[in-house]
């Protein structure tokens, strides 16, 4: 957010983040993110709100934030040498109670054959236990992901373009340029929003 040089507070909002019996990943991360700007909403009605939630999901299995260590080394275990769905959901609430808007932004997300040491150090750290799929894109020691098709940024839990293009709906546009801001802070070339770029491949960016 402080890349987009605009004033913000952060506020914590309780909501039940366990997905509905049959609900599809799309529709869990639009109704979480949904849920989380509304109840913030209530708290500020004069603020534009902005509420986010991001899961993994491998062969259509949900991972969420692994609950001890052990959970995060089975959930590493199972992306390894993989691709899997990254879905980060974003919701911007009006200030006055206008309407709330709502997006999806997918990507796929191909692990790279990680070690078990290095499975067991980063682990140690504690980096992954709060993170959906038990990892963080941008963790620069661990590094697990070998190649990217979509937006690094919503990997990360908030997609920038799709975020900006969203608040320039209700009348607050940006003084930067969103995509130059968002290549400087993740340091690979940003996809404009379009999921099906392929924003960076081992080897070759």
């Amino acid at each position: 957010m402080e890349l987009l040089s605009v004033p913000f507070e952060v506020h914590s909002a309780d909501v039940d983040e366990r997905n509905g019996q049959g609900e599809r990943s799309e529709a869990l991360v639009a109704r979480l993110s949904l849920e989380k700007a509304l109840a913030v909403a209530q708290r500020f009605p004069r603020a534009a709100v902005i509420g986010a939630d991001t899961i993994v999901t491998l062969d259509g299995a949900l991972l969420g934030k692994p609950g001890d260590p052990a959970q995060a080394a089975a959930m590493l275990r199972r992306l390894r040498d993989h691709p899997h769905q990254v879905y980060s959901g974003v919701s911007v609430c009006p200030p006055s109670r206008g309407q709330p808007s709502t997006a999806v932004v997918k990507s796929t997300v191909w692990m790279r054959p990680y070690s078990e040491a290095e499975i067991g150090a980063y682990v140690a750290s504690g980096d992954p236990l709060d993170k959906a799929g038990a990892y963080g894109i941008q963790n620069a020691c661990f590094h697990p992901v070998a190649r990217l098709r979509g937006c690094y940024a919503s990997v990360m839990g908030l997609p920038l373009c799709q975020l900006a293009h969203m608040l320039s709906q209700i009348g607050l546009v940006l003084s930067v340029d969103v995509s130059t801001v968002c290549s400087g802070l993740t340091r690979v070339p940003c996809c404009g929003g379009d999921e099906q770029h392929l924003v960076f491949e081992k080897g070759t960016g």
